[in-house]
């Protein structure tokens, strides 16, 4: 006999909808961790009972943009052994769930790391907050992403590349490993040494590769892109999301809108360096981002108004830039610094990001069919976006109690 437990007496935000369901219901099958039945008013049924006693109950957060190589403390970007960053990475996918966070996408991981372990999850032998792998990201010689790894330097955080024929051969490369999401770069970046982040790096002929080979095998491309020449290449190429975007205009705002590509800005990056790096990380990442940070949020401002879907996601692993707190951080920055509302930036942490990772079949929402991923609050979510913050929230992942 297959158990069920039905959690009722709950104000929900269903993740999509701009409202809430007051005295709402919903049952879980205790196998799958799916939601079987929803409604209003307390069930007749011979399930096992939650009464969540009138509080808040959301979608489980999702982070589009994670790097669980990097430690947001440390600051080492290089020599890093596979070892390390494993290790690393499982501390930081605890640190995500006990925040809240249920599902990453990962987009950028040397030695495939973020690929190894959404295996071992797929295998049964990891639980906890999933991911969507990007493995290891696709970067031009000297440009950003270019970092020596392994304790000899020898290894690669990206795929090098100089010519279409290497773009294909490295997105084909990816394929056969089981990556789900290519990252390209196609500017320079605040944390890269030897560019400016209104270079061009990956040429839009090479993108173009890169989408050719990936869409054609049920692969999504995110676009590092921060100057406003590599924004219009990768737009142009048929990127799935532009990830930064900080000197994105009104044109391609537009464009973004109406071909549904999806904004992924990592403001939380930006705020942390200013408040935190100072006398900490090299000159060239504190005067880079002094520089940007003003445009940055201004033009993500613009193209939030002009109907952009802005994901959440934060870089988590750039300087200062916590796992355990960033994701709560992007959403108040979206809110009380770029003119979002409560509403705006929870759909970024749920529904948006769902569709930006293909996995809205099952998460993103709460409704019949879904997954049990969700988060138990005492304040109103769409009215107060603090209220994800909570340090002592309960936290269900595939409809069992994590926190």
């Amino acid at each position: 006999m297959k158990m069920k437990t039905t959690y009722f007496n709950a104000k929900l935000f269903n993740g999509i909808d701009n409202k809430i369901v007051s005295d709402a219901w919903f049952t879980v099958d205790d196998a799958t961790g799916k939601i079987t039945e929803t409604g209003t008013e307390t069930p007749l049924d011979d399930n096992a009972h939650v009464d969540l006693q009138g509080q808040y109950v959301m979608p489980g957060l999702i982070n589009a943009h994670t790097h669980l190589m990097m430690n947001p403390d440390t600051n080492k970007l290089e020599f890093l052994s596979e070892t390390e960053i494993a290790f690393g990475a499982l501390r930081s996918l605890k640190e995500l769930l006990h925040s809240g966070v249920t599902y990453i996408r990962d987009c950028g991981c040397a030695f495939n790391v973020d690929l190894k372990l959404y295996k071992l999850a797929e295998a049964g032998q990891l639980s906890g907050t999933e991911i969507v792998p990007s493995g290891r990201p696709i970067s031009i010689i000297g440009g950003h992403g270019d970092f020596r790894e392994n304790e000899d330097g020898k290894t690669n955080f990206s795929y090098l590349v100089s010519s279409q024929d290497e773009v294909r051969k490295s997105v084909r490369e990816a394929f056969k490993q089981g990556v789900k999401n290519v990252k390209v770069m196609s500017t320079g970046g605040v944390m890269s040494a030897n560019d400016q982040v209104d270079d061009t790096e990956l040429s839009e002929a090479e993108m173009q590769v890169a989408v050719e080979e990936a869409h054609s095998k049920h692969m999504t491309v995110a676009a590092h892109a921060q100057g406003n020449q590599g924004i219009q290449n990768a737009l142009d190429a048929g990127v799935d999301s532009i990830e930064h975007g900080i000197y994105v205009d009104e044109q391609q705002a537009t464009f973004m809108r109406e071909h549904n590509v999806y904004l992924v800005p990592t403001l939380n990056a930006a705020a942390s360096i200013t408040k935190y790096g100072k006398d900490k990380i090299p000159d060239y990442m504190i005067n880079k981002n002094k520089k940007v940070q003003t445009d940055f949020y201004k033009n993500v401002a613009m193209a939030l108004q002009k109907g952009v879907k802005v994901v959440v996601g934060t870089d988590a692993g750039t300087p200062f830039n916590s796992f355990k707190t960033g994701t709560w951080e992007e959403m108040a920055i979206l809110v009380h610094e770029i003119g979002a509302t409560p509403y705006q930036a929870l759909l970024g942490a749920t529904s948006y990001a769902a569709q930006l990772l293909r996995i809205d079949n099952e998460y993103g929402s709460l409704a019949a069919g879904k997954v049990a991923d969700f988060l138990v609050l005492k304040e109103n979510p769409l009215e107060k976006i603090e209220a994800v913050q909570q340090p002592d929230k309960e936290i269900y992942k595939k409809g069992h109690k994590v926190v």
